[in-house]
C-alpha cells in the first residue's frame, strides 16, 4: 500500500470530503432507533467496518491517519478489538513506505482464558510497551469509553498514551471525556459532516 504525503491543508481536505461520501454511501445508518457502545441509543448510526474494509476508503483513512502521525515520536499504533483492527493493521502495513515503520496491536474486550492468555495481541512480549509511546485509534466515538478501555490497559504496561485518532467522532462527549485522562482526541470527521 503506497502512502500518499499531502502537501497541503486542500489536499488533505479533498480527502476528507471523498471519505465523507463514502462514509455516507457505505455506512452511515439513519433514521431508525439503533442502540450505541456506550448504552444510549440514536437514531443515526456509524458502522464503517464496510468503509474501513472497501479499498478506497482504507486507502483514504490511512493516508490521513498517518499524515497526522508524521513527525510524531510514537512507537506503536493500537486499538480496541474488533473496530480499531483494520485501522491497525493498514497504518502499520502503510507506516513501512514513510521511513518510520510503526508496529501495531490491539487489546482484547475479554483477556483470553486459553493459550498465552493475552490482553493485549501483536507483540511477541507485553515488556516491550514499558517506557514507550502509542497512539490509540477508534473506528467511531461516542463517549470515547471504548477508546479508554483501551489506554487504560496499555498504561498499565508502563506504556505513554497522549492520543487517541478516531475516524468519526460523534460529538457526545468524547473529547471532553477523554481529556479528563490526559487525552486528545483527533477526529478525522464528526458528526457535523452528516448534518446531525
Amino acid at each position: 500500500m503506497a502512502t500518499a504525503v499531502a502537501q497541503s491543508v486542500s489536499e488533505i481536505d479533498a480527502w476528507k470530503s471523498r471519505l465523507t461520501e463514502i462514509v455516507r454511501n457505505e455506512s452511515f445508518i439513519h433514521g431508525r432507533e439503533i442502540r450505541l457502545a456506550s448504552g444510549r441509543t440514536s437514531n443515526f448510526y456509524f458502522n464503517l467496518k464496510p468503509t474501513m474494509l472497501a479499498p478506497e476508503g482504507a486507502k483514504i483513512i490511512t493516508d490521513l491517519i498517518l499524515n497526522l502521525l508524521r513527525g510524531a515520536n510514537i512507537d506503536y499504533v493500537g486499538g480496541l478489538a474488533v473496530g480499531a483492527i483494520p485501522l491497525i493493521a493498514n497504518v502499520s502495513l502503510a507506516s513501512a513506505d514513510t521511513g518510520r515503520p510503526t508496529p501495531g496491536f490491539f487489546v482484547r474486550k475479554v483477556k483470553k482464558i486459553h493459550g498465552t492468555k493475552l490482553g493485549i495481541e501483536g507483540l511477541r512480549d507485553l515488556t516491550i510497551l514499558a517506557g514507550k509511546t502509542a497512539v490509540i485509534l477508534d473506528d467511531v466515538t461516542t463517549t470515547g469509553g471504548s477508546a479508554l478501555s483501551a489506554v487504560e490497559v496499555v498504561r498499565a504496561e508502563g506504556c505513554a498514551v497522549h492520543k487517541v485518532i478516531t475516524v468519526v467522532d460523534r460529538m457526545e462527549g468524547a473529547a471532553e471525556n477523554l481529556s479528563k485522562h490526559h487525552l486528545t482526541l483527533v477526529p478525522l470527521l464528526t458528526a457535523e459532516d452528516f448534518s446531525v
